[in-house]
């Protein structure tokens, strides 16, 4: 790849911050990107948690005044990447989260400690340091959408950019006013630019300022063109259709695999699956539920929020436990889901039970111990629970969207024939289809010969990053040619 490679701005990254999915890719984007020969230097917050993991630190840069205080641009590594950290203390060092505090209420200056990020991205992209110019900038979500906008305003020469959609729900959009104090021209507030409905809208702003964009699934490209999917963004993606990609996520197949996993209670693999009983065992031990190697048990590992659908499966619960099935649902995320859980585990103890929060570890044992794995989902830009329940032999019962629809085949009477099938999909998203995917789920279960060819087939998926990570590299080099032409 000809210049210095590409330049990631991310408000997350995994294993130093996360909240969902979108640290989950920008962590393991860089390495799969590193064996198509594209080298990835990510932009990155000055977390805490970030500049306490950063080793072999040097100041690059120093800004007397970035959005009402001092900042220092730093580099180093950290997890083993090559980083570039905004360290501004009046931004990013407090407690809580990356975007609001520990109550969920967000934090009051997002618009500026995002804009941060952008402008300092920018600046990287038009040559800040005199041994530092990325051939592409990689923005990914709203935080970063004002990047291409600080690029299209400096009116000078500039690097190729990419807009990467993790869920077009989060658009960080806020007041018109603030556009002076945010550095861009009266010019800039157009419905060419950043204006969107009367406010300034950072993930707008990216997706009509970037060379392309991006979103994690095929499908989930498709669905938010449309009305329904695409939240008041659908008119422009439509325009911009030519210039919009779906490419589906990977997962790490290092830190996911069940033959070498250090968080399960026995490793085991493709071949050899018998060993998944005793992390069932381990798994209804762990959760208080009753040791009934026999009963059918379904995970959940996932944010409890209406977008997952979780209601639905609320509702659906007593269809699943006339089945004789149980639950084990690990997750946080809108109180009235977590009372729900709550109350339907004391309600039905040793059937169902609810770990409120995320572990790491517990969310490997949920994987390797489940028989199934529930993604009742809304809308799903690719969803990665899913990925990691193939590689572990857990068979996902999916709504049929977004990612789910592109990564798991349904055991149709065909697909099962055929020997292709992976799992249960079900469509529209409501919950008498969802009662019926339990119920198709639970019958497949109880035919051992059809459920074991559905783990077999998940586990031999081809769930890594070495087929996105090809994709993104073709994407940045056609984008090099294409502005060296």
């Amino acid at each position: 790849m000809t210049g210095t490679g590409v330049l990631a701005v991310t408000p997350e990254l995994y294993p130093l911050i996360k909240t969902g999915g979108l640290a989950d890719v920008t962590g393991a984007l860089p390495g799969a990107l590193a064996g198509e020969g594209v080298t990835v230097t990510t932009l990155l917050p000055g977390y805490p948690e970030v500049l306490r993991a950063l080793q072999g630190v040097r100041v690059d840069h120093q800004y007397a005044d970035l959005f009402g205080g001092a900042a220092h641009l730093l580099s180093g590594l950290a997890a083993g990447l090559e980083l570039f950290v905004l360290d501004a203390p009046h931004l990013y060092e407090r407690d809580g989260g990356p975007y609001g505090d520990a109550r969920g209420i967000d934090w009051s200056d997002n618009a500026f400690r995002f804009a941060a990020l952008s402008r300092v991205g920018a600046d990287l992209g038009l040559g800040l340091l005199p041994d530092y110019r990325p051939a592409v900038l990689h923005a990914h979500d709203w935080p970063a959408g004002l990047t291409a906008a600080y690029l299209q305003y400096s009116g000078r020469p500039r690097p190729a950019t990419v807009m990467t959609v993790h869920n077009l729900a989060f658009q960080g959009r806020f007041d018109r006013r603030l556009l002076p104090a945010l550095g861009l021209p009266p010019a800039a507030f157009s419905v060419d630019g950043v204006e969107y409905y009367g406010g300034v809208g950072y993930l707008k702003a990216g997706l009509r300022l970037s060379d392309r964009i991006t979103t994690v699934s095929p499908t989930y490209a498709a669905e938010i063109c449309t009305p329904e999917g695409g939240m008041g963004l659908d008119g422009l993606l439509r325009g911009r259709g030519d210039r919009l990609t779906g490419i589906l996520n990977g997962i790490d197949v290092q830190t996911w695999d069940p033959a070498r996993d250090p968080l399960i209670a026995a490793p085991y693999g493709r071949k050899k699956p018998s060993a998944r009983a005793a992390n069932k065992a381990e798994l209804q031990r762990m959760m208080g539920l009753d040791s009934e190697p026999g009963a059918m048990l379904f995970g959940v590992v996932s944010r409890l929020t209406w977008q997952k659908g979780l209601d639905l499966l609320l509702a659906a619960l007593p269809a699943l436990l006339a089945e004789g099935a149980q639950l084990a649902v690990l997750g946080s995320g809108d109180a009235p889901l977590q009372a729900g859980f709550t109350a339907a585990a004391s309600a039905h103890p040793g059937r169902v039970a609810c770990l409120l929060g995320y572990h790491e570890a517990a969310a490997h044992q949920v994987q390797a111990g489940a028989d199934a794995l529930l993604v009742p989902s809304r809308f799903e830009p690719c969803g990665l629970t899913q990925l990691c329940a193939l590689r572990y032999g857990a068979v996902p019962v999916v709504a049929r969207v977004g990612g789910l629809a592109d990564t798991v085949i349904d055991a149709s009477p065909m697909a099962v024939a055929a020997g292709a099938a992976t799992g249960v999909q079900f469509a529209p998203v409501n919950v008498p289809m969802l009662e019926h995917a339990i119920r198709r789920a639970a019958a497949l279960y109880r035919d051992k010969a059809t459920w074991r060819r559905l783990q077999a087939n998940g586990m031999a998926a081809d769930v890594s990053w070495t087929g996105p990570a090809r994709l993104y590299a073709d994407l940045f080099r056609g984008l090099i040619a294409e502005r060296a032409a």
